[in-house]
Formats: structure tokens, sequence, C-alpha cells
């Protein structure tokens, strides 16, 4: 009964996921396998991504019910009474703008806490989350003896025990220090008393965290052997599944344009992130967002070239590169990088135009403003452009 996977709650800020949702699809999900043949006794290895930002409560005494669930029931009936906050808050969440304000104050401002945790204040990172359950909700956080991400969360029901949080996911929490890849003794007290030890230590992506649970063997035949590796967020395992090195820029062109690369030297800033790198814990990865993605390129390649991306990409072909000095900057809802909101025109001598361009130009210059906004933006987060060897 959720729609979309999510709650939209009345006052169309709070979104959460019930948590035995995800607990039965993974009970779905390897009775599906198992019913069709898989072999699971050869899964030497098992690890994961979750979705960043979401957040689970597990209640006082659930690591034993975690550590004993009998492998004659699915596991989300073993759990169901597991947890203190049955709704997770997750990414979508946008209710915590008192506690982000709060937690900013108390460190010393929001640049402060960038340079601290990767990143300034977001109403969807954890450690706001959990501020705003502790104070709403001080019995149900004083319930709760273990808090855990989506990534780690799905790593607990696989090892049987709380896994820890890695370094990568960890790092979008405004909660971890990402130089000292440690919890912010400042930032954890501006949220909630007592959560250092809620969380356990954080540990590197890659790390081996012990054997399936026995669990596992008994219902589908996992080999006792098979290791758990620590899981990460989305984002940062799509920079490791995308085998991204130091210089690489991936970028995603979706409903919100994403764009995340490796970086060694970063520059934390009040606009975008910096995570721990999953991959080597000594570097990083940057990541920004734009709200304006391809529901803006849609708008505008209907009202110029018919709705039609052939049209578009004649129109756009037609063009010189850098559109004769004609620059657009196109936000058809308020911005995230930057914080901005309406079309904006400039001809190539530095004059805003207030009428639209030429058809053909308005593409280009939409194309051309939404690429290179993408990339002053990283370099402000520490990305370095490489030269291109001329031999090349």
């Amino acid at each position: 009964r959720t729609q979309g996977g999510v709650y939209i709650h009345s006052d169309r800020l709070t979104v959460t996921s019930p948590v035995l949702m995800w607990v039965k699809a993974l009970d779905m999900i390897l009775e599906k396998m198992r019913s069709s043949g898989f072999n699971f006794s050869q899964v030497r290895a098992l690890s994961g991504a979750g979705q960043q930002h979401g957040s689970v409560y597990w209640k006082k005494g659930s690591i034993q019910i975690l550590k004993n669930a009998s492998s004659e029931l699915p596991l989300h009936q073993s759990l169901k009474g597991c947890f203190s906050v049955s709704n997770s808050p997750i990414w979508m969440d946008s209710s915590t703008a008192s506690q982000c304000r709060a937690l900013e104050e108390a460190v010393g401002g929001a640049q402060h806490l960038a340079s601290v945790t990767g990143s300034r204040a977001y109403e969807r990172f954890t450690g706001n989350q959990i501020a705003k359950i502790y104070s709403q909700n001080p019995e149900v956080y004083k319930q709760t003896e273990r808090i855990s991400l989506v990534s780690s969360f799905a790593a607990s029901l696989f090892l049987g025990t709380y896994a820890p949080i890695d370094y990568s996911d960890g790092s979008g929490m405004n909660l971890l220090q990402i130089w000292e890849k440690a919890w912010s003794k400042s930032c954890l007290d501006a949220c909630a008393p007592g959560l250092e030890e809620r969380l356990g230590c954080p540990v590197p992506s890659h790390s081996v965290l012990g054997p399936i649970s026995p669990y596992y063997s008994q219902r589908y035949g996992f080999s006792p052997d098979c290791k758990i590796v620590a899981f990460t967020g989305d984002n940062p395992a799509s920079l490791a599944g995308m085998r991204l090195q130091e210089g690489d820029i991936a970028i995603s062109l979706g409903t919100s344009d994403t764009l995340f690369l490796w970086i060694q030297e970063p520059t934390p800033a009040l606009e975008g992130h910096i995570l721990c790198n999953p991959v080597d814990s000594q570097t990083y990865m940057a990541l920004l967002c734009f709200k304006n993605g391809s529901l803006m390129r849609e708008r505008i390649r209907d009202d110029c070239a018919s709705g039609s991306w052939d049209e578009f990409s004649k129109a756009l072909s037609s063009t010189v590169a850098g559109n004769n000095g004609n620059l657009g900057f196109y936000f058809d809802v308020m911005e995230i990088t930057p914080e901005a909101v309406g079309i904006h025109r400039f001809n190539r001598d530095n004059q805003k135009v207030v009428s639209s361009f030429p058809k053909e130009v308005e593409i280009r210059a939409l194309i051309e403003g939404q690429f290179m906004a993408k990339r002053v933006h990283a370099e402000k987060l520490g990305y370095k452009v490489c030269k291109y060897d001329e031999k090349l």
C-alpha cells in the first residue's frame, strides 16, 4: 500500500518507507531464486548497495532475534517486532529544516559543517533525521539500540548481526569527519545524546565483515564460508561500478542530473557533496545534483523542436560550439546547484536578453549552459580539468 515504495505524508514534506517491506522484498527475491534452481552454495561472497540517506532504527533486544532467526520462517516474520520506528525516513524527506539550521549553528556555520562532514546540512541527511526523531519522540529514541543506514541494514540481514556503516555511505549523514574517518563529536552531540554507541564504528567500504548468517545456509543452502562485504550507498556504488579513476567524470542524465567523480584533494563547498571514496579510502568522490535535468531538456525540445529528439539533435548540430557567445541558464523549478530559478539568457556582449533566442540557438544555449554549470561546480569542489596531449 505504498506509492512507488514510499508513503508521502499529509504535510507533503515527510516521506517514509516501511522497513518490513524491504525485508519481505528480500524474502521474495531469494524464494524466487530458489524456486528457479539457483545454486546458492556457489556464492563465495556477497555485497550490495542501498539508497542513500534512509535510516533504520533497531529496538532494544533485536540483535538476539536477528542472530537466532528460525530458518523455518521468512525473515520478515521473525523481525516484525524489531524496529522502534516502523516507517523509515528516506532520501525524499524534507521535513527537517529546523534541525538543519540547529546543526549548522551548533558547529559554527554551514561552511564549517561542510569542511568537516563534506556537506552543509541537508534535510534528507541522516543526522538531521535522527535529531527530528529524538526531539519529537524521545521515548522511541530511548528504545533504539542501533541505527543503520539502508545499506548497513541490508548487510545486517545477511550477517545475522548489526553490520557497521561504511565510510562512503556514512559520509552522507552530516555526522562523519571525512578526513579522520570518525564520527564528529560536535555533530553527534548536536543531534542526539548517546548517538555514537547507536551508530557503531564506521569501516572502509571494502571491509569483509564476516561469514553469512547460518539462517541462509539452513534455509537456502548458502555455503557457511560465504563472506559478507560491507554494503555502501547507491551513489558510491555507481562510482565503483563504473570503474571511475582519478580524472574521470560520470554524468547521469535523469529527471535530476547527477555528476560524480574521483577526486584526490577535495575542497568542500556549500553546494555539492564530498564523500569518502568507496574504492580507495584515502581519496574522495564528489557528487553534484542538478534538479533541472531531463524535464528541462524535454520542455525546450517541445518548445523548439516540435517534441522531436531528431529535430532537437539536428538543430544542435547546425550551430557552432560556443553558440557565438550566446549563453543560457534554464531553471523551471528551484535549482539545487546553484539555488536559482527562472530562465537567464545572455548575448555575446554579456547583456541579459529577456526574449527568447532563435530555436537552434536556444537549444545549444540550454545544452552548453547545463554542461558549463556542471564543470564550474565540479571545479569548485576541487576537480581539475586535464590538458589533452596534442599528440593524442
